[in-house]
């Protein structure tokens, strides 16, 4: 139940982010759960290439390269996905930045709440 309401909350974050940035644009509920569902999937499976091929750099840049990272994970699920299209780089950065803020507040929400009950 709970991963169903995190889901929920998330399909909504992510309408109204398309919705109030006219750059970034998502056809439907259906097709924001579809990029949840895509990008849960590029995490799992090529972040942690992409974290590992580039140890050096993100030493360097004392862990600021993984926000470019999940820009490169917004912009392959532009390529893969139809439905779902972000007009630059630069907008595909706010929008994992904001994504990510969004899903930082909804795990802390939901956490706080289990461990109060």
């Amino acid at each position: 139940m709970k991963l169903l309401i995190k889901t929920l909350l998330l399909v909504i974050a992510i309408s109204g982010i398309g919705y109030f940035i006219p750059q970034i644009h998502i056809q439907s509920m259906w097709t924001a759960l579809g990029l949840i569902i895509l990008l849960t999937v590029l995490n799992i499976f090529v972040k942690p290439l992409l974290i590992f091929l580039t140890i050096p750099i993100t030493i360097l840049t004392f862990g600021l390269f993984l926000l470019f990272i999940n820009t490169i994970l917004i912009l392959i699920a532009d390529w893969l996905m139809s439905g779902f299209h972000v007009d630059s780089v630069g907008w595909a950065f706010l929008f994992s930045i904001l994504l990510s803020l969004v899903h930082y507040l909804i795990n802390n929400i939901m956490d706080s709440k289990e461990t109060k009950s």
